[in-house]
C-alpha cells in the first residue's frame, strides 16, 4: 500500500471516529467524543504526573531534577514521557511490542498525543533494531510508533542504524548499560534543527541517550525524547 493511499485510510477512519465514537478501550463503556476512552478511564491511567524534567523519570514531586540528571546530563535537553510503565499502560505495551497487536499501538500513540501539547520537534527519529534482531523479531515497535505519531503530528520520519547488536539489558546495572551502548548507533544523512528520538518504554534512558550522541554528531542542534511511557522509580 502506497503511503497516499495509506493516508487517505487513515484520514477516513478518523472521520469516522469523530462521527461515531465507539466503545472505551478500557471498560467498552461509552467513549468520549473523538476519543478511544472514556473521561474516568483515561484519568485514572498511570500518568507521570512528577517526572523529573529532563529524563522525565517518575519522582515523588515536582518540579524537580533526578539524582541521575544532576549527577550528568544526558545527551538529550528533555524527555517527554506522559505515562508510568504499570497497570492498563503495562499491558497495552506488551501487547503491542510482543504481540504486535495495531489496536494497542493506536491506542498508545492516542494516549501520547493527547498530553503532548503543540509539537516543538521538527522530525521524528525512533530507535533502530540490529537487522539481526529486527529479522529475529519482524517488527521494531518504535519505527510503528514514529511512523504513526509522524502521520498524526505532520513530521517526518528519519532513520539511525544500529551497528552493535548488544546483549540483553535486563541483567545490567545502570552504569553497564549506558557503557554497553557507547557508539552503537550511527546516522548517516545529516540532521539539522530539533529532533525527537522516538521509543515506546524509557527504562534508565541509556539507550536513548547513546542514540541522541548519534544525532548529535550527525548535526541535530538540540534532541529531545518522545516516549510513551517510563518505567517506575522502584524499577529503575
Amino acid at each position: 500500500m502506497s503511503r497516499r493511499v495509506a493516508g487517505v485510510l487513515r484520514a477516513g477512519e478518523a472521520m469516522l471516529h469523530q462521527a461515531l465514537p465507539g466503545p472505551c478501550a478500557f471498560c467498552l463503556g461509552t467513549s468520549a467524543p473523538g476519543a478511544s476512552w472514556c473521561g474516568p478511564c483515561y484519568r485514572a491511567l498511570a500518568w507521570n504526573r512528577y517526572g523529573c524534567r529532563v529524563c522525565g523519570e517518575p519522582l515523588r514531586r515536582a518540579p524537580a531534577l533526578c539524582r541521575h540528571c544532576r549527577d550528568v546530563a544526558p545527551a538529550f535537553s528533555r524527555a517527554q514521557v506522559p505515562l508510568v510503565y504499570e497497570g492498563a499502560v503495562r499491558q497495552l505495551v506488551q501487547d503491542f511490542k510482543f504481540q504486535a497487536s495495531p489496536r494497542a499501538g493506536m491506542l498508545l500513540a492516542e494516549l501520547f498525543v493527547s498530553a503532548l501539547g503543540p509539537a516543538e520537534a521538527q522530525a521524528l527519529l525512533p530507535v533502530p533494531l540490529h537487522p539481526a534482531r529486527a529479522r529475529q523479531r519482524g517488527f521494531n515497535q518504535s519505527r510503528w510508533l514514529a511512523d504513526e505519531l509522524g502521520a498524526q503530528l505532520g513530521l517526518p520520519v528519519l532513520e539511525a542504524t544500529r551497528r552493535v547488536d548488544t546483549p540483553s539489558q535486563r541483567a545490567l546495572s545502570r552504569s553497564e548499560r549506558f557503557a554497553n551502548l557507547a557508539d552503537a548507533f550511527t546516522v548517516a544523512s545529516p540532521l539539522s534543527g530539533r529532533i525527537a528520538l522516538v521509543d515506546d518504554v524509557m527504562t534508565t534512558g541509556a539507550t536513548l541517550n547513546a542514540l541522541a550522541h548519534a544525532a548529535r554528531r550527525a548535526g541535530a542542534c538540540e534532541v529531545v525524547v518522545y516516549a510513551v511511557a517510563r518505567t517506575s522509580l522502584a524499577a529503575t
